[in-house]
Formats: structure tokens, sequence, C-alpha cells
């Protein structure tokens, strides 16, 4: 009996399975499921994401014009037209008095107390006002250099004082306050020192101060620290 022995290379042939065998093959990959829905929303999330920052962004920059007040004007007085400026804003949504409506404004009478570098808002506004009502009235007065402060200002609080002539007889030329508390309403100074004046008083003692101030012996009295 002939035996025939295998080569090396056959040995090595047969331990090493073929392509063909079991241990060859793989096991089958699901393909991979795509989700178009998903995929169309995350692009939506982006560009909603990118629009919403780019409104942002220009909104920021949106600029408007309103009304700020430069000097203080007390709760019931008369906005005047020397308190006013225009600034520009950033449009935040808030219901600012756009400066376009400044006629109207000064027109009005402050609700509140407003004070300098207030930006001015409809509220804050009134069409009318308690120290111009039924119990006071508005005296217009002319006076001559040394009858008024120099420096008088718009809205302040002056003492009214009778100042009698020389030639009146000795029971009328004592000086008395005919009031303590009157308003300026307004005011344009000559460039003599006087000027033309309008107070706010009580209707009570106003025929009075008219009729001394056509006679012209009608004096203003300072008082800064009372607003």
């Amino acid at each position: 009996m002939r035996i025939s022995e295998k080569s090396p290379q056959d040995a090595r042939a047969a331990a090493r399975p073929g392509l063909s065998g079991p241990a060859s093959r793989k096991l089958p990959v699901p393909p991979r499921e795509r989700k178009p829905a998903l995929a169309a929303l995350a692009v939506l999330l982006i560009l909603g994401g990118a629009l919403a920052t780019t409104l942002l962004v220009m909104r920021s920059g949106d600029r408007v014009s309103a009304v700020q007040i430069t000097q203080q004007v007390g709760a019931g007085q008369r906005i005047p037209p020397s308190a006013l400026r225009e600034v520009q804003i950033a449009d935040t949504g808030i219901d600012y008095v756009a400066w376009r409506y400044r006629d109207q404004v000064i027109k009005t009478y402050a609700a509140v107390t407003l004070l300098p570098g207030t930006l001015l808002t409809e509220p804050m506004t009134a069409k009318s006002t308690d120290q111009v009502g039924p119990a006071k009235a508005k005296v217009g007065l002319s006076l001559k250099a040394g009858q008024m402060p120099t420096d008088l200002r718009w809205s302040e609080i002056v003492q009214v004082v009778y100042v009698p002539t020389a030639g009146r007889n000795s029971a009328t030329t004592q000086q008395k306050v005919l009031t303590t508390a009157a308003r300026v309403e307004s005011i344009s100074s000559g460039r003599s020192g006087g000027g033309l004046v309008t107070i706010v008083v009580d209707t009570t003692i106003a025929p009075t101060i008219a009729q001394y101030a056509s006679s012209g012996e009608i004096a203003l009295i300072s008082l800064p620290g009372v607003k």
C-alpha cells in the first residue's frame, strides 16, 4: 500500500478555510434608516434661529426720536419749549412721546414732577391742572427794571409786593405783600431789565394785583428755595 504524504503547503491550505467557507461569511447589516422629516425640522430650526438673531440685531439698531426733559418741571406746571430736547433712542417698544408731537406737549401740564433727563411719556402730561382752575387766575404784568429780578425764570415762585409810588397819602404809602406764592407762568424779559410777566394767583387777589399793576406799583420778589 502506498501512503502519500501531504506537503507542508497542502497542510496549510487545508487548515485555512477557503473564501466560500463559513468563517468568511459576514452578518448582514441592515440599511441605515433615513428620516427626512427630522432632517427638515433641523434645517428649519437652524434657519429660524438665524432669522431671529438677524431680526434682533436689526431691531437693536432701530432709532426713534423722542422728547427728553432738560429742566425740572413741577407737577401742575405748563411744560415750556425750553424744557424739551430731541434725543435718539433705541426702539424698545415703550410708548415714549415722539419728537414730532412737541408742539402739542407745550400745551400740556406736568402730571408729575419731571426731572432733567426724563424721557417723556403721555401719562406724564395732563391737558389741565388744578393750579389754573376755578380758584386761580392769570395776571399779566408789565414791569420795569428794578421791579423784578434780572434772572427771573419761568415756573419760579415769587412774592407779589405792592410798592406805592410817591405822592400817595400816608394811608396808602405802606408797602405790603399781596400774595406770598405766585407762580410765573411766562416771562419775556426786555433789554432794559424789565419785561412782560404772567403770574398765576388766587382769584381773590387777582383784581387787586391787576389794579396796582396798571399804575406800575407792583414788584416781584423771587423765592428760589420754594418749588
